[in-house]
């Protein structure tokens, strides 16, 4: 089992059991207790568990929204998927805002050598549009504002008037969650803020959403369906779903 694999199933292990311990993921991956206990040591510095004795233990309780470092490891092959048909839908020489997340940093490494305009809402997208080796990137314009922890997001009343300033042909939004009677959602209110200034700022708005974010719990509410003009997604809806969508003149995208 590869390093990735093993990542993702100690992400897994720890999404339904408060704590595992090192002989547990030797016995689940067939890798040695040295290399278990190196990747508890890198998961734990990228906040997604947090290392105790003989182990590690959970960070989710309650059943929280997890951390950006436990998000990266999900979904990776759909992300993925979503990411390249979101880059199939963006002209060169596009202004495009970009949301936060793991899903949106999925994107950008899609995005790094195009002949674009981008506003990234992350630091981890801003690493990623910076990565080309032969000298073609995007030209970035940064939000400002106040940066997370852990999210490494683009967050407050700066980020949000400067967003608002400008006008985008592209607005990529990944939200926490959606539903087709409350639309687009995020788990806190400085998120929804953020992702609703971007929104409104562009001209066309893409949603990539993988299916684990559909009917899936936040509390925040973003924007209704009706101000979306495109989902991609790896969730093929229902024919009643699709009717709805129809009728709101959203496009479905099946990645």
């Amino acid at each position: 089992m590869g390093t990735t694999d093993r990542h993702r199933l100690i992400g897994e292990l720890l999404r339904g059991k408060e704590e595992v311990s090192v002989d547990e993921l030797v016995s689940a991956t067939g890798a040695s207790g040295a290399t278990i206990r190196r990747d508890l040591e890198i998961l734990a510095a990228n906040g997604v568990l947090k290392r105790v004795h003989g182990g590690a233990r959970s960070l989710l309780a309650r059943g929280e929204n997890p951390g950006y470092g436990q998000r990266e490891l999900e979904d990776q092959d759909a992300k993925a998927r979503i990411a390249k048909a979101v880059e199939g839908l963006i002209r060169d020489r596009e202004h495009v805002w970009l949301d936060s997340g793991s899903t949106a940093t999925e994107v950008a490494r899609r995005l790094s050598k195009r002949e674009l305009t981008v506003m990234p809402m992350s630091l981890y997208s801003v690493e990623a549009l910076t990565q080309s080796k032969d000298g073609r990137a995007p030209e970035l314009i940064l939000p400002g504002g106040r940066l997370t922890t852990g999210e490494q997001s683009f967050r407050g009343p700066m980020a949000e008037a400067n967003i608002r300033s400008l006008r985008f042909d592209t607005a990529v939004v990944t939200p926490c969650a959606l539903n087709l009677k409350d639309g687009l959602l995020a788990h806190d209110l400085d998120d929804a803020a953020v992702k609703r200034a971007g929104l409104e700022s562009g001209a066309r708005v893409i949603v990539a959403a993988a299916a684990s974010k559909w009917n899936a719990s936040a509390r925040a509410l973003v924007a209704a369906m009706d101000s979306v003009d495109v989902i991609v997604t790896d969730l093929k809806p229902s024919p009643e779903d699709l009717a709805r969508l129809n009728k709101l003149s959203v496009e479905v995208v099946i990645a």
